[in-house]
């Protein structure tokens, strides 16, 4: 708070409206993307009740984190902060309802892009790294620098799924994982520059964001790839329709 109070006004104006077009700008990424996939007949409606839960969820989220950047934008501090505590049940079940649906769609056969294992380690880790955000966000609520940028870190991880229907993932192979990871953290870098321009010094809570998101890509992908992760995914894709597909990525 105090980093913000010593600015300047129109810096501080303009801060705060870089991270509601930011806002706009990601919750559009994810909006575009599955609306392409439902557009081009690679999903539909036609699927169980959870994937439908699912849905309201995260895409609840998106609406909150954007109502939430539109009351900082028009100085509506009070709402702000009592609608901010919606986190503290939302993004449990986020987590929750993520890694069901990972495990779900590696036993509907995931995507033919992705390496099995990566897709079912990745996902759960990187959900939880957008929980620790939000939860670090939440601490440093007072310091609105670091509170802004930490819950646009977490954000910015949200976007994956849709700039992943969005990009052209085929063409990426074995790599496209690694790609939406990059795609994702163009994001944060955006936001750096930003800062860089706009104040003349990067915000440490970007590089924060933009190293630990790529510290637990590494990590997920060191379990993901080793004899134990190897094994997980199998006995979770044993039986199922899942088991048809390679483990590895490989055109159907």
């Amino acid at each position: 708070m105090a980093t913000i109070a010593q600015a300047p006004p129109r810096v501080r104006a303009g801060d705060t409206r870089f991270f509601l077009v930011m806002a706009l700008v990601m919750g559009a990424i994810d909006v575009a993307g599955f609306s392409l996939n439902l557009a081009a007949g690679r999903s539909s409606f036609a699927v169980p009740l959870i994937f439908h839960v699912h849905a309201f969820v995260f895409f609840g989220w998106i609406a909150l984190y954007i109502a939430q950047t539109l009351l900082a934008d028009g100085g509506t501090v009070a709402l702000h902060r009592r609608l901010g505590w919606v986190a503290l049940f939302w993004v449990p079940l986020m987590v929750l309802l993520g890694t069901v649906m990972t495990v779900l769609s590696v036993q509907r056969g995931a995507p033919f892009f992705f390496d099995v294992r990566e897709f079912l380690i990745s996902n759960p880790l990187q959900l939880l790294l957008f929980a620790g955000f939000v939860g670090a966000a939440l601490v440093l609520r007072r310091q609105t620098s670091w509170h802004r940028r930490l819950m646009f870190c977490g954000m910015a991880i949200l976007t994956g799924p849709g700039l992943g229907r969005l990009l052209p993932m085929p063409l990426f192979m074995p790599y496209a994982w690694w790609v939406t990871v990059v795609a994702v953290l163009v994001l944060p870098v955006i936001g750096a520059i930003a800062d860089h321009r706009r104040a003349g010094r990067v915000h440490p809570a970007w590089l924060w964001g933009i190293g630990l998101t790529l510290a637990v890509q590494l990590t997920a992908d060191a379990i993901a790839f080793s004899p134990a992760g190897t094994a997980l995914a199998r006995s979770v894709m044993a039986g199922t329709a899942g088991a048809h597909r390679p483990i590895l990525p490989a055109f159907p």
